[in-house]
Formats: C-alpha cells, structure tokens, sequence
C-alpha cells in the first residue's frame, strides 16, 4: 500500500476525494466571494462521519486513527483550504482539547455534538501580545464565589463566530508559579467557555488575505462567569495543554498543507496538457516539465513527514519533532507548489475564480498558522539538544 495505508484509509481517501472535487470544488469560489462558511456542507461532512474520525464511538466518533483524520483533510484541502481547515481546526483545536484532558461529564456533555458536525469548537490561545510565545497572555481568569471570572481577549480564533459554535477553550492567567530555577512565571490555565455566554463578544471577521470561507474572529471577555467545574483539566497546566493539541494539530495541519500542494501539482499537469503555446502543448516545454517534476517532489516529502508523524502518534511514540517538520516541509511545499503553479497559468493563475490562484493567497498562511515556520525551527533545533533554539521550556 503506498505510504504504508491501509486498504480502509484508501477508501476513506476515495471517498473523500469523491466528495471534494464533487461537491465542494464547484462551489468553492462561490463560498470564497461571499465569505461564507457553507453550514449545509459542514452538516454533509457531519454526516460522512469526518468530524469524528478519530474521536471515540461511545462520544458519537467512529473511532478511526490520526491518519484516517489526516487523510480527509488533505484530500479537502486539494480543492479547498478554507473548508479543510474548519475541519482540522474543529477537531484539532475544538474537540481534542476535551478529548484528552475533559472530565467524563465534560466529554458526554461536548463531544457527541462536535463528532457529528452538529455543532463546532474554537480554541483561544493567541493575544495581540502573546501569539508565539504562550508566556505574554493576558486574560485573567479568578475564582470568586465558587465561579471563575474571565476578562480579557483572544484574537485570529478559527470557529469562533459560526452560527454553530457552541464552545471556545480559553488560555487565562490565574496566578504565578516558581520554575525549577526559581524564576516566578505567570500560571495558565484552560477553561471551557460556552458560546453564546454573557460577556463574550464576537468581533467581526477579519478582512484576510485568504481562507475567506473560514470563520476567524477577535473574542472579548468581559466578566465572563462560569462554573468552577468549567477548569479544563488541572489548574495550572493550560500552557501545556495548548502545547500538546498544537503538537498534534501540526500532523493534521501539514496534511492540509500536502493537499494544497497536490491541488497545485494535478492543475499544473492538467493545464500542461491542455494549453497550446507556440503550436505545441505546455507540457512539451522542457522547462515546464521540470518546473511539475519539482512540484511532485515537494508533494511526495512533505506526505513522507506527516504520514511518519501521524503513525509515531498513532502507536505512542514521541512525536515532536516529527510534527514540526512535517509542519514545516508541507508549509514550504504548498508556498512553492501554489507560485509554480501560477506561473504555469500565465495571466489565468491571477484570476481568484482559478483554483491556483485562491492556492496561491492562502499558502501564505500556512506558514503562520498553528506555529510559524520560525517556531518549527525552534522545536526542531530544541529536540536536537541545540542551545541556540530561542525556546524556553515552561
């Protein structure tokens, strides 16, 4: 089986690719000029059992490993980046949260309506002062009265404003804590905010270069008031909470960032065939023919690495690193894959109604989001035991 797949991931793959270039390649630069998120189609893929891949049967899930999740996302993301990253995002950042650090009755209470697409989850981490770097958070949240008290605010949230979100995990200082060198450290912990609730507010959405189909939104929370039961996990360990989802949502986000790249690589070659230049086909340009070789190549490592990092989670082993560089080569891939692409179309690549061109916007992004290529080097250069990394262990 090629990369090691199974007979069930291949026809997971098929049958979500099926639903992609059937379904959503058609109506996704519709979806793009209105900057909507298409509801009946998240309800569609609810349906298909997507948002529940690899969330547990007794919580509504089939119960199907990270690479069977991995998998539907990048088939997704070929035609469509806005809608593939809802789903990793929903999962990754929404539910898997509540997955590995919930309580039972917070797993029976959120999980079932996230694993059928009924309902999406967000997760607040990023500040205008601490994107990176976790340390600089500002939202505080106090126990007072048997209720915990949140203010602050949270900004770049994917699948915070949808008609359908019905739950943020939110990063809030509530206290400090003494490091093993004696420095005193601010204490972050997660907490599980419903949405609606009185004194969270929803900002507009933001005006992006890209990803217009995906619901983004700045969070305010003014005197939020939520139960003491609504601690995510153990007080004190929201820092690193966050770090293990974002862990192992890179493995999920390079899967995105191979389906991009592969999008650009099927319409470059299919351009190539069909584009008469100078008496002859594209694809009969030397030039051109390598410029595609080249796109494979890209396409071919950077499914290495996350198809490596989703079987060393899969079976327990350490992932780390290997999350990170997937991240990072599947991030370079689409970024090289989207401008290749569009220097094969010529003027056509420039038209956002063309697939590499709406490629081309939001590969950007994928260099920032869920860790910025910067914060791949670090954690890589950490796990190497390199001092210069530029990462301080919390």
């Amino acid at each position: 089986m090629p990369y090691g797949f199974t007979p069930e991931h291949l026809a997971l793959a098929e049958k979500v690719r099926t639903f992609a270039d059937t379904v959503v390649r058609p109506a996704a630069y519709d979806w793009d000029t209105r900057r909507e998120l298409p509801l009946d189609v998240i309800a569609e893929m609810g349906r298909m059992g997507l948002f529940g891949l690899p969330l547990p049967p007794e919580f509504g899930g089939t119960g199907a490993d990270y690479t069977a999740f991995c998998l539907a996302v990048e088939q997704i993301a070929r035609v469509d980046q806005s809608l593939a990253v809802t789903l990793e995002a929903g999962i990754g950042l929404g539910a898997m949260p509540v997955l590995r650090f919930g309580t039972e009755e917070q797993k029976r209470q959120w999980l079932p309506s996230l694993a059928t697409g009924q309902a999406l989850a967000a997760f607040g981490l990023t500040e205008a002062g601490s994107g990176s770097d976790a340390s600089g958070t500002r939202t505080t949240a106090d126990l007072v009265g048997g209720e915990w008290v949140l203010n602050g605010s949270k900004q770049f949230i994917t699948n915070s404003g949808t008609p359908i979100t019905t739950l943020v995990t939110i990063t809030a200082v509530t206290g400090e804590r003494t490091r093993d060198d004696g420095t005193r450290v601010p204490e972050l912990s997660a907490f599980l905010v419903p949405v609606p609730s009185e004194g969270l507010a929803v900002g507009p959405a933001y005006d992006k270069v890209g990803w217009h189909t995906s619901d983004t939104h700045p969070l305010t929370l003014t005197d939020v008031h939520i139960p003491e039961e609504s601690l995510l996990g153990e007080r004190g360990r929201g820092y690193a909470y966050a770090v293990t989802c974002l862990d192992e949502g890179r493995i999920a986000f390079a899967a995105l960032c191979t389906g991009a790249a592969q999008g650009c690589l099927e319409e470059a070659i299919r351009h190539s065939h069909e584009r008469q230049v100078f008496g002859r086909a594209l694809e009969d340009n030397q030039h051109v023919a390598f410029m595609i070789a080249r796109m494979q190549a890209r396409v071919h490592t950077a499914r290495l690495a996350w198809v490596e990092a989703a079987r060393l989670m899969d079976t327990g082993v350490r992932f780390k690193m290997a999350a990170s560089l997937a991240k990072l080569v599947g991030a370079e891939a689409a970024v090289a894959n989207a401008h290749d692409a569009s220097q094969i179309f010529g003027g056509y690549g420039f038209l956002n109604e063309n697939l590499v061109a709406r490629h081309y916007r939001d590969a950007k992004v994928l260099e920032v989001g869920e860790g910025t290529t910067e914060v791949q080097l670090a954690v890589i250069a950490r796990e190497l035991g390199l001092t210069g990394a530029g990462l301080t262990r919390r």
